[in-house]
């Protein structure tokens, strides 16, 4: 980024712990009218920082790059379908796959949280998934913190020189498992328990969760491993052009 950019994104960080930090921050798709108000402003402000520079990372590469944009637009078209496809859970949310762990691998996590808003927009006005005043809420868990999570998992496990496919596998699953982490401690903060607070609430969601969401992250794990087998059968100069295969690797 420039330094212009880097300007702009700190401003948004600012402002973003400005309006964002409360005594209580109250928060996957989290449906309409769930959360406090004070909740919904919370976790939309923290998102901005990200959203800020997710946009100047898509505009450079996309400056850089044309050829990314097919790419780009298949890893979103990736999140909207494989996250349409829920299974009701706790109470006022459900549990699905994500889809976010392959645009961070192939891009950043910081493109995606521009890809998953998006996609939670569209879900959250065509399809009554999610809602408009937990988008905030939704953007920090999907599209920022599993990402985020992906895209460290992945280039930590090539330092460690594990297998590619085995890599991917696990970016995908963890980063799944770790947006219903975070979820659920949005909704724990939302509504902590009379008897152990907060910890004791995020407990028990997690626990309704785990049954759905475990099997559902391997599976994620797995469709992330064969889409990008599929990229490197047909599309393997477009994998090269965005960096994501060197071109001193062979296939």
């Amino acid at each position: 980024m420039s330094k212009n950019q880097k300007k702009t994104v700190a401003l948004c960080t600012i402002l973003a712990l400005s309006f964002g930090i409360t005594p209580i921050a109250n928060a996957m798709h989290i449906m309409e009218g769930y959360l406090p108000v004070g909740s919904c402003i919370t976790w939309g402000a923290l998102c901005i920082p990200f959203l800020a520079a997710g946009f100047f990372s898509i505009r450079n590469k996309l400056r850089e790059n044309r050829r990314a944009l097919t790419i780009l637009a298949m890893s979103g078209a990736f999140i909207f379908v494989i996250s349409s496809l829920k299974i009701p859970s706790v109470t006022g949310s459900c549990s699905h796959m994500t889809g976010t762990g392959l645009g961070a691998i192939l891009f950043s996590p910081s493109a995606v949280s521009i890809l998953g808003i998006i996609v939670l927009l569209f879900q959250a006005i065509l399809l009554a998934h999610g809602g408009l005043t937990t988008l905030g809420a939704n953007t920090f868990s999907m599209a920022i913190a599993g990402p985020f999570l992906s895209y460290a998992v992945y280039h930590l496990c090539l330092r460690l020189k594990v297998n590619r496919k085995v890599s991917i596998f696990l970016a995908a699953m963890l980063g799944d498992v770790f947006t219903y982490c975070v979820t659920s401690l949005q909704l724990a903060m939302a509504y902590p328990s009379e008897s152990g607070g907060v910890a004791a609430s995020a407990v028990k969601f997690l626990g309704v969760f785990a049954p759905t969401q475990l099997p559902l992250a391997v599976i994620e794990g797995l469709l992330t491993v064969i889409i990008i087998i599929g990229l490197e059968t047909y599309a393997m100069p477009e994998l090269r052009s965005i960096g994501f295969i060197k071109e001193k690797e062979v296939y």
